[in-house]
């Protein structure tokens, strides 16, 4: 089977199994295996030596967030505005940000984050799992990412102090070999970082921590 048939074979079983999908995030995740496919080697490296989080380390929610139409289903993305004080400013990521003491769970800031960043209705959103945790050295975050369902047909609508552009790809996008490469790409304050594994989206790469989660989920659905 060529890989671009057998990237639609995944969706066709995929789109028509959103409990299977429930089921598997129930499960054993493929974890931190599957997100080092798509990390750079520094990143890598760091967490061979460093597996476990500092005490210190802030907590986040992002959603990987589900929504079907005629062409299949698609997930949202952010680009994020630029800031000089903003680590990650400019790159692509899922909506998401700092857990709030007064969110009460991790679900609740993820499902709020999408509220102020995309203006999805949480009451829309069905969270059917949550994926391995990854740690973001540069911005000393957490991350806990949660697989949603979108019900209905969303009306994005961007904040527009953090979010420049709303992204909404295919999920096959990701499947397809074509759509990875290696990029050298400048980030922060002028580091350049050279051959990091990438999703491309157009002219935009999805990288870093955006990408790792990305991984785990596709390998998850294959």
């Amino acid at each position: 089977m060529k890989k671009g048939n057998f990237a639609i074979a995944i969706m066709v079983n995929f789109s028509l199994s959103i409990d299977q999908l429930r089921s598997r995030l129930s499960q054993p995740l493929p974890g931190r295996q599957a997100q080092l496919r798509m990390a750079f080697s520094r990143r890598a490296e760091e967490l061979r030596l460093n597996p476990d989080p500092p005490s210190g380390a802030r907590i986040a929610s992002v959603s990987l967030i589900l929504y079907e139409n005629d062409l299949g289903w698609n997930t949202v993305m952010i680009q994020r505005s630029t800031h000089p004080q903003d680590r990650h400013s400019g790159q692509v990521s899922f909506p998401g940000g700092k857990h709030e003491e007064s969110d009460g769970t991790l679900i609740q800031t993820a499902k709020r984050e999408a509220q102020e960043e995309i203006g999805i209705d949480p009451e829309k959103m069905e969270i059917l799992g949550q994926l391995t945790d990854l740690y973001i050295p540069v911005s000393n975050f957490i991350v806990h990412p949660f697989v949603a369902l979108l019900t209905g047909q969303p009306n994005f609508k961007p904040q527009a102090e953090e979010v420049e552009t709303i992204l909404t790809p295919s999920i096959g996008h990701f499947l397809q070999e074509e759509n990875k490469a290696y990029r050298e790409l400048v980030v922060g304050t002028g580091v350049r970082l050279k051959d990091v594994p990438c999703y491309m989206l157009e002219d935009r790469a999805v990288w870093g921590a955006t990408a790792m989660i990305m991984s785990e989920f596709l390998e998850l659905i294959s």
